[in-house]
């Protein structure tokens, strides 16, 4: 865990991880596959960044790519595979999109992080990160274009697609101010926290999610209009 950083912080993340679980776990028609994975997925990582594995950052290529690189090839496998394809479109668009609520909670730990100097600013809606949009509007978007059918499918589509660009551009921020030899931004305050328990769980497993829920109900949206 991070030294000196206080114990509140970490508790709140981890709570805000097994939140978004269990809503993508519900997403999923309570699946008992979907809930092994993720179940192993979080407890594997969780092992690695507490024994420090992903500190060591003078490696080719950065130890911290493990964190999302298996979730992001689980999502393409589950893209290009028949059975993949079904199981994403089972999967509730409505609940899919309340989940992006939980990137709320998500920027206020990051804006306390940044407080404590393990992430830079950058990552932050005081710098370069307006993700909060998404969580801020998901509920609504959810009522109106799931629950109350007001919303044409175009905008819904416009939503998802505004909302993954603004996960990515946190994305790529984060990964170009890690500590790696490929850091390209704020060498005064670099992303550390992402290479400690429990916020190796944000590009591990939480953003790995977000990403997918856009991708899926995009998909789903495309193929109903």
């Amino acid at each position: 865990m991070i030294p000196g950083l206080p114990l509140y912080i970490s508790v709140s993340f981890i709570i805000v991880t097994l939140i978004t679980v269990y809503l993508f776990y519900r997403a999923s028609h309570q699946s008992d596959i979907t809930f092994i994975v993720l179940a192993s997925w979080l407890m594997i990582q969780a092992v690695l960044s507490l024994k420090g594995f992903y500190t060591k950052t003078d490696t080719i290529p950065p130890r911290f790519a493990l964190l999302a690189a298996p979730a992001l090839l689980l999502i393409l496998l589950l893209f290009i595979t028949k059975k993949g394809r079904i199981y994403i479109d089972n999967l509730d668009a409505k609940q899919l999109t309340n989940l992006h609520f939980v990137r709320v909670p998500v920027e206020i730990i990051l804006f306390a992080l940044y407080s404590h100097q393990a992430i830079p600013g950058l990552m932050t809606f005081e710098g370069r990160n307006f993700d909060i949009f998404s969580g801020v509007t998901a509920p609504l978007i959810a009522w109106l274009g799931y629950e109350k059918k007001q919303l044409p499918g175009k905008a819904l589509l416009v939503w998802n697609f505004i909302c993954l660009a603004l996960v990515l551009n946190v994305v790529i921020n984060g990964i170009l101010s890690a500590p790696s030899r490929f850091q390209q931004f704020a060498f005064d305050q670099p992303n550390t926290a992402i290479l400690y328990f429990p916020f190796a769980w944000l590009p591990a497993c939480i953003v790995p999610i977000v990403i997918f829920s856009h991708l899926v109900c995009i998909r789903q949206l495309l193929r109903n209009n």
